[in-house]
């Protein structure tokens, strides 16, 4: 179980940026969409390569190497060549913190 992990002031996260941290040992990217903020795994399933190398498109984001697409605010698999999600984790702002835990294990 993890505690909730500081990302970045708020003031600091301005729309359309992402930032990339270590979460108990796995890679999160957490996204700024428009005021709202969404984490998700930053690794392709297709290849397991990072994913934050890639384009932003609208609420989407593109594996630099092979073209998948993942909805950032679900996680969702759009296009192959990946066929499986990638997680989501849980964000919220605290004390004008960004902030990001792993709630898969609680």
């Amino acid at each position: 179980m993890s505690g909730w992990i500081d990302v970045a002031p708020q003031v600091d996260f301005a729309a359309g940026q992402w930032r990339s941290l270590n979460v108990d040992g796995t890679p999160v990217a957490v996204f700024n969409l428009g005021g709202g903020y969404y984490a998700i795994e930053d690794v392709c399933t297709h290849d397991g390569g990072i994913l934050t190398g890639g384009a932003l498109e609208g609420e989407e984001i593109v594996c630099p190497r092979h073209g998948a697409r993942f909805s950032i605010k679900t996680g969702a698999v759009l296009t192959p060549p990946a066929y499986e999600n990638v997680a989501t984790f849980p964000v919220r702002v605290e004390g004008g913190m960004v902030q990001v835990r792993d709630a898969r294990w609680d």
